[in-house]
């Protein structure tokens, strides 16, 4: 270029190369931070420990209920559901609840209630857990209905109950034909009211151990596939039945027998399994 000519000036409103290019290169910097910094977050996402003091598995009736005492006594409390909250196969209990409440006939008691139930399983029941059964229905049956269950009354308002199979008095507390229903309603309404950590539509593989002990468990989001770790200092199984084993059945589909395969494969004796 001669001496006497100067660099062409870029047009107007546009950048000279130079500066264009460094302007890009910054851009694509900030673009990659910014893609990395998006990607640690997802790692962390990814391996983040959620950590709990009680590790439930499974939001049924019982996960519910379980949650909820481990709640009242202090402690953190995570509870995993294989799909939403309130969808568990407890829905589908439409005949009531087995008490001893005496509301429609006073001759009834527990001690009826528990020997209606050992005749029931021909006595091979066990039996204890026969007994406290027997004893603590009508308390657990108060106690929903504090929470807010609905149940049908009596002319006089007490809880109505009615005659079902193998019970010699009229027994079962109920809502119509949906108590399953109500109770589930009740149990997630009180127990998010206490704070409970719920982790829905999350699906756990296996259990993790550490020096012999149980120390968490791990699985993976239903809907994104992502992985999820949790560590507790304690994990309860309440994954229900294994309906689904058979070809027929009304069972909910998530009656897989995912507790009894994460139990088998953590080490834990299956009992009783002639009668699945």
């Amino acid at each position: 270029m001669p001496e006497d000519e100067s660099p062409a000036e870029a047009p107007p409103g546009e950048e000279p190369q130079e500066a264009a290019t460094e302007v890009k290169q910054e851009r694509l910097e900030a673009e990659k931070g910014f893609r990395g910094e998006a990607n640690e977050r997802e790692l962390q996402e990814l391996v983040a420990n959620r950590s709990t003091n009680i590790l439930m598995i499974g939001a049924g009736g019982a996960g519910l209920r379980a949650s909820i005492e481990a709640s009242a006594a202090g402690v953190s409390v995570g509870l995993i559901c294989k799909s939403l909250l309130g969808k568990a196969h407890t829905v589908m209990a439409e005949g009531g609840i087995a008490a001893a409440l005496a509301n429609v006939d006073d001759r009834d008691n527990w001690k009826v209630h528990f020997s209606d139930t050992m005749r029931g399983g021909q006595y091979i029941n066990n039996w204890r857990m026969a007994e406290i059964h027997a004893k603590e229905a009508p308390d657990r049956v108060r106690e929903l209905e504090a929470w807010g269950a609905v149940f049908d009354r009596t002319d006089d308002g007490r809880i109505l109950q009615r005659n079902f199979g193998g019970h010699k008095y009229p027994r079962l507390a109920h809502v119509g034909d949906r108590t399953g229903l109500e109770m589930i309603r009740t149990l997630q309404d009180h127990g998010i009211h206490r704070g409970i950590d719920v982790h829905m539509e999350c699906t756990i593989v296996t259990l993790l151990k550490e020096s012999g002990r149980i120390v968490g468990a791990f699985g993976y989001e239903r809907e994104r596939g992502r992985f999820k770790l949790f560590r507790a200092k304690s994990v309860v199984l309440a994954t229900g039945g294994i309906g689904r084993a058979f070809k027929i059945s009304s069972n909910s589909w998530e009656y897989t027998g995912d507790g009894h395969s994460l139990a088998y494969h953590s080490g834990a004796e299956l009992i009783d399994m002639e009668f699945v």
